[in-house]
């Protein structure tokens, strides 16, 4: 803005639409994103959600951030474990992201064909990550129709850096121009 400009209130620029879910949705397909796939441990075998809301919130103390969709099962186990990792996908892990969003089939309970190592707390990551964040819940928080979990991190890993992120835009996978 210049000087002696006025701001103009959201929802009133040309090309604005009123707040609503699918208003919402549309808006934050803009924002690019990278994708990880979140894990953590039941009385049943592990678990396992492909997440793109996640953050980095504090350098020190090492805290995470993730949001989990209020109807899946990770958004109940997740705080009740107690503990979770993230993975950060590289871009040949697109079929394990589809996989982790329901839209291929599930892994099992013990991960069988998906490969992973265990950090020291005993969680999997997943092989080839570009890095992982081992973490404990810190805090969890209403987030409407997600639930917003703030991880305190434990350990952190780094894999190879292929510069080849998996990334989300418009609900589609894209890639970083020149790569």
């Amino acid at each position: 803005m210049t000087a002696g400009e006025r701001w103009t209130p959201v929802g009133a620029e040309a090309g604005s639409v009123p707040v609503d879910p699918a208003a919402m949705r549309a808006a934050r397909r803009r924002w690019a994103g990278g994708v990880g796939v979140v894990l953590t441990a039941d009385g049943d075998g592990f678990r396992g959600a492909t997440v793109s809301a996640f953050t980095v919130v504090s350098l020190d103390p090492g805290l995470v951030l993730v949001c989990l969709d209020r109807e899946g099962r990770m958004a109940t186990v997740v705080p009740v474990a107690g503990r979770f990792t993230v993975s950060a996908l590289e871009r040949s892990h697109e079929f394990l992201a589809e996989r982790f969003a329901g839209r291929a089939p599930l892994p099992d309970a013990r991960l069988s064909g998906v490969a992973h190592r265990f950090t020291a707390t005993g969680l999997p990551v997943l092989a080839g990550a570009l890095a992982w964040f081992d973490c404990r819940v810190h805090a969890v928080h209403d987030g409407g129709d997600h639930v917003i979990v703030v991880g305190g991190v434990l350990t952190v890993g780094l894999g190879d850096d292929t510069d080849d992120p998996l990334l989300t835009y418009e609900g589609r996978y894209r890639r970083i121009e020149g790569v």
